[in-house]
């Protein structure tokens, strides 16, 4: 019976696991691109400790930056 019920729930399971698999793909590229505006954070504060950007333009990039990473925060809440 085992076998029977392995053949006919197939196509469920065969999509639930896509659907999961999918689902742990996007997971891992959102927590990339988190660790990638980290980085891109902590570049940006680098410039402009150094003076190769104005305050103005720091602000500018880091607002944009804070945001995308709140998007991404927020969409890990919502799986």
């Amino acid at each position: 019976m085992l076998i029977l019920d392995d053949i006919l729930f197939f196509p469920v399971t065969g999509i639930l696991w896509t659907f999961r698999e999918l689902h742990n793909a996007v997971m891992q590229e959102l927590d990339s691109e988190a660790d990638s505006i980290t980085a891109q954070l902590s570049e940006l504060y680098m410039m402009l400790e150094t003076g190769e950007i104005t305050q103005g333009e720091f602000d500018e990039k880091e607002k944009k930056l804070l945001d995308r990473l709140d998007e991404i925060q927020e969409g890990h809440s919502s799986f």
